[in-house]
């Protein structure tokens, strides 16, 4: 049992320490996401979706990897640090799908982006434009740590708030979903499973590390290589 606590204690100390590392290269990173879509190939387009508190140059280590690899890889700058509803920022993902004319996407997302993601998959407009979604530490049953935040944002990801209540309720589009999480997630204590997924639990701890971990490089991999 303390063998057990130190280890997560350890884990979530690991956990920030790489947080912070990559918000403060997100917050000095004046780069644009151009780069990320010049030169691909024309392999399967893919969508990168942060999570709340974070911006897309967050997640630009794993929009890196995927761009090496062929796939243009799309931003939406508009979602800023996705502190916006569900609804909202899916809305902007929406537009920017049909304004560049996205096709046979997959959707790569992390934390708050895969409910993003999938209310996204659900829109009649949007849906078909998608063909898979890798999701990474997502709550799709809530955080039971949510209600001890006291900002809307977060407090909206509580597993009884309305909203995700509704989506928890709509299934069509879990079996196109990878849903991948880590042993021990600090902010999503129950895990990410989700009805009807193909569900990954890895063994590595933390909300933000599985992120840089090969193992879901090589699951992001393997869902873009079945795209193309």
């Amino acid at each position: 049992m303390r063998r057990t606590v130190l280890r997560r204690v350890g884990v979530l100390a690991l956990d920030y320490l790489y947080a912070g590392r990559h918000q403060l290269r997100a917050f000095l990173d004046r780069g644009t996401p151009d780069a990320l879509v010049a030169g691909s190939g024309h392999l399967a387009p893919v969508v990168l979706l942060p999570g709340i508190f974070e911006t897309w140059r967050f997640l630009r280590p794993l929009a890196q990897h995927i761009h090496s690899g062929g796939h243009p890889v799309h931003v939406v700058t508009a979602l800023e640090d996705n502190r916006m509803s569900v609804p909202e920022a899916a809305t902007l993902v929406a537009r920017h799908l049909q304004e560049q004319d996205l096709s046979d996407v997959v959707i790569v997302a992390h934390s708050k982006g895969g409910l993003v993601a999938k209310y996204l998959m659900g829109m009649p407009d949007s849906g078909p434009r998608i063909r898979a979604a890798v999701t990474v530490a997502t709550p799709f049953g809530g955080s039971s740590l949510a209600r001890f935040i006291p900002l809307p944002s977060v407090r909206a990801l509580m597993p009884t708030a309305p909203g995700l209540l509704r989506l928890a309720l709509s299934r069509a589009v879990n079996a196109q979903i990878v849903s991948v999480w880590g042993w021990f997630d600090p902010h999503v204590p129950a895990g990410s499973r989700l009805e009807g997924a193909r569900n990954i639990e890895l063994d590595v701890g933390g909300h933000f590390r599985i992120l840089a971990r090969p193992e879901l490089l090589a699951i992001v991999d393997e869902v873009l290589a079945t795209t193309d």
